[in-house]
């Protein structure tokens, strides 16, 4: 596999996902966004957002040892996936494997049947979101797996 793509360490990645994640709640939620309402301030213009439920969100942190991989599925919201070590491989039905590595998010669209999984020779850690219902199909066969990746 070509790894000639820039690549960003666990810390970094898990930094910025945890600075957004922060940013997000402490304007809705937390101390600084009190006080700043108290004093008659916002953080955001033309209105505040809403916190909206968020109880039918799965998010999972996969650890996938290399050459493993999930079986066909789809999402019936669709899924956010996230490589934050190593690097993974994904398929659309019908499409070409890809190579996915660290700071690539890929989103795949609801009702597409696909799979993903670690490289071949690599471990990967994957941030996943999805919302719905997950439907299982058959296992994807090693032909399939060990296609040439594109990225």
């Amino acid at each position: 596999m070509n790894r000639a793509t820039i690549s960003f360490s666990r810390a970094t990645v898990m930094s910025a996902i945890v600075g957004v994640g922060l940013t997000v709640w402490g304007a809705a939620v937390g101390p600084g966004n009190i006080v700043a309402m108290a004093q008659g301030q916002s953080n955001f213009m033309g209105g505040n957002p809403s916190r909206m439920p968020s109880d039918k969100i799965s998010t999972l942190r996969l650890k996938f040892p290399k050459g493993s991989r999930s079986n066909w599925h789809s999402h019936s919201w669709g899924q956010l996936l996230m490589a934050e070590e190593g690097h993974g491989l994904t398929q659309e039905r019908g499409g070409r494997v890809r190579v996915i590595g660290p700071a690539q998010p890929w989103f795949t669209k609801a009702g597409v049947e696909h799979w993903h999984g670690a490289a071949v020779d690599e471990d990967l850690v994957q941030l996943t979101i999805y919302e719905g219902d997950v439907k299982w199909l058959e296992p994807v066969q090693d032909a399939e797996y060990r296609a040439t990746p594109q990225k």
